[in-house]
């Protein structure tokens, strides 16, 4: 018998974990059919009938992750885009309680470092199979990030990206705000890591990453781990569109060495800018401003993911565990 049909039937037999839905209705096409399927789903699996929360412009997240943790949530789906996700955690730091992602946004980053892609089937499996992993995150003005927070050209492409040419094409919309960018003119930035004397570059964007995962699912920062206690910070200094090119296609081809990107490893970093940048925070737009302070927050975060092990790309499994979701919709259909 499959293992995961094994572990479902023994999480039948035990009652299945207490969970709440986070959900941000704009980004769900039809409300209702989601809520059937993540009920069938979690049903099937013997799970009791999740809570559920909607997100407002007020509060995108945050205050109803804390609703369902004082409700007595063991595991708390973000159903969203970026934004919806990083309210979720910035809620269950420090808590015992595990984040799933259902991503229903079109440039999710953390669905893209766990492998998943929109996958709803994916998403509810690996909640289901209670593979966990406990990571570090990064904090930033009492804002936690899974991913990476980010000022200059990353966080510019975001800002310049529409929303309706991503429903209309996906993650590719933000090429075409990139495109936009190229050729801006850097900025001065002094870069202090921990307790290090200041190094000064003149930058188009620096990343502090905790994994190494972009839009798109391309890896940036192939030796980033999500639990080793360290940040990676990126200093991107192309100045050309060859020198982007260059770059681009380093990337691209996971080569060794990253033309025009200099790596630093740290605990905290501060950023200072010669005049005020746009910011991001996981793919989330944050005010913009001349620093960016981030200091690494250990072991604080459990997180659904396709499996368990200490394996550096959270995605490990990522494809099967679609597949094993998609037999438990059916499965939850046929009851």
């Amino acid at each position: 018998m499959d293992p995961a049909q094994d572990k479902r039937r023994a999480t039948r037999d035990g009652g299945g974990p207490r969970s709440a839905v986070v959900v941000n209705p704009v980004k769900v096409a039809d409300l209702d059919e989601l809520r059937r399927t993540v009920h069938d789903a979690l049903r099937a699996a013997g799970w009791p009938e999740p809570l559920w929360f909607e997100t407002t412009v007020e509060d995108p997240g945050r205050g109803q992750t804390e609703q369902a943790v004082e409700a007595g949530a063991e595991v708390v789906f973000a159903c969203g885009g970026d934004g919806t996700v990083m309210a979720c955690v910035s809620a269950l730091v420090g808590t015992e309680v595990a984040l799933a992602v259902l991503p229903q946004g079109t440039g999710n980053l953390l669905a893209a470092n766990l492998g998943l892609s929109g996958d709803l089937a994916a998403g509810l499996e690996v909640a289901v199979e209670r593979g966990r992993r406990l990571l570090d995150v990064g904090a930033v003005e009492g804002h936690y990030f899974t991913v990476m927070a980010g000022m200059g050209f990353d966080a510019q492409m975001l800002a310049d990206t529409s929303e309706t040419t991503k429903k209309r094409i996906g993650w590719p919309a933000y090429v075409v705000g990139a495109a936009r960018h190229l050729r801006d003119r850097p900025m001065k930035v002094s870069i202090r890591i921990d307790d290090q004397q200041p190094i000064r570059r003149r930058a188009r964007s620096v990343l502090v990453a905790n994994v190494g995962r972009l839009q798109g699912g391309v890896r940036l920062l192939t030796d980033a781990e999500p639990d080793d206690g360290y940040l990676d910070v990126a200093v991107l200094t192309p100045r050309t569109l060859r020198h982007w090119l260059a770059l681009g296609w380093a990337v691209v081809r996971r080569q060794e060495r990253v033309p025009r990107m200099e790596v630093f490893r740290a605990r905290r970093v501060e950023i200072t800018s010669n005049r005020a940048q746009p910011r991001e925070l996981d793919g989330d737009l944050i005010e913009p401003g001349r620093t960016l302070k981030v200091e690494i927050r250990r072991r604080a975060l459990w997180l659904c993911v396709p499996r368990p092990e200490e394996d550096p790309d959270l995605a490990e499994d990522a494809e099967a565990a679609g597949e094993r979701g998609e037999r438990l919709i059916e499965e939850a259909h046929r009851e």
